[in-house]
């Protein structure tokens, strides 16, 4: 058995963490408040925007765009990815699961380059051996839409030059302070069987929703897509403004799901330091008592030799 000096030290020690881990989640419940109000506004023109655009790309045929034209049509596919995690720890499993989710997606590595925002995926996904390009950390201290356009520009600079041929963007979907969800979506180029696999990410409109549960197909524009001045001159303006939108949506949506995350494993450790520090409190009296007894049994013993 831990001697009281032992016992003491240590409930000391475990009292002092939860008092830390108290103020962090304190600071997680505050910031969470503002990033929960800014990915709740930005969320229904994310998904808009991203099913609008999908959608039109899909519907538009052969279309010839810079942007949606792979550099080696007969080589494997040269993949980006765009990687959203946070610069600081203690989150729980909001960063691993990132990882886990791109390194499980089946890219391979050699022909895979990915686009780090946030130091814990930067390294863990070194540490994996993919390729890297930029340095964006300090983008998830406070996200703006500046940070996404830089993003953008250097993915877009990259589909131009033959660098990669199409491009994913993973991050954590923000569904409450309990639930995020972590995510892996293609944004360039498009098929019909792209907008099936990436169905779930927004809620159907009502027209498409009832059409679903009767099986029918959605109302709605069918037809091959028209383009007012010409299709490239339209893509070329289009796609960089949907990708630099979709990038901020994610950002915004991140920063939610990182501060959600927090705050909960904050709380979680909290409440585990308090049982500890019961537990403890209980194994000291025991063994001051046991002290006590041991000591009255010495003296009892004491007397009686005297005698």
């Amino acid at each position: 058995m831990a001697s009281m000096r032992d016992i003491k030290r240590r409930r000391e020690s475990i009292t002092s963490t939860s008092q830390i881990t108290k103020a962090m989640k304190l600071v997680s419940t505050v910031k969470l408040q503002k990033a929960k109000g800014r990915a709740e506004e930005s969320k229904p023109y994310f998904e808009k925007m991203y099913e609008t655009v999908s959608s039109m790309l899909a519907k538009s045929g052969n279309v010839h765009s810079v942007f949606l034209e792979a550099s080696n049509k007969e080589g494997p596919k040269k993949t980006g990815v765009i990687v959203i995690t946070s610069n600081r720890g203690l989150a729980g499993g909001y960063n691993s699961n990132i990882v886990k989710l791109v390194n499980g997606a089946g890219f391979d590595k050699e022909n895979t380059t990915i686009y780090p925002v946030g130091k814990k995926g930067l390294e863990a996904l070194r540490r994996l051996g993919y390729k890297l390009s930029g340095d964006f950390n300090e983008v998830m201290n406070k996200p703006l839409f500046g940070d996404a356009v830089s993003i953008g520009k250097t993915v877009t600079d990259d589909l131009v030059e033959g660098e990669i041929d199409e491009v994913y963007l993973a991050y954590t979907e923000f569904k409450n302070t309990v639930t995020q969800i972590p995510r892996l979506l293609k944004i360039l180029p498009f098929t019909e069987e792209d907008l099936e696999n990436n169905s779930d990410l927004g809620d159907l409109s009502s027209d498409e929703e009832s059409a679903a549960k009767k099986g029918d197909e959605p109302k709605g524009a069918q037809a091959i897509m028209n383009y007012e001045p010409e299709e490239e001159e339209t893509l070329n303006y289009i796609i960089p403004m949907y990708m630099n939108s979709l990038i901020f949506g994610a950002l915004v949506e991140a920063s939610a799901s990182e501060n959600g995350a927090r705050m909960q494993a904050m709380d979680n450790a909290t409440s585990n330091a308090e049982e500890m520090i019961d537990t403890l409190g209980l194994q000291y009296n025991r063994a001051r008592q046991a002290a006590i007894t041991q000591e009255l049994t010495e003296i009892v013993a004491g007397a009686a030799a005297i005698e």
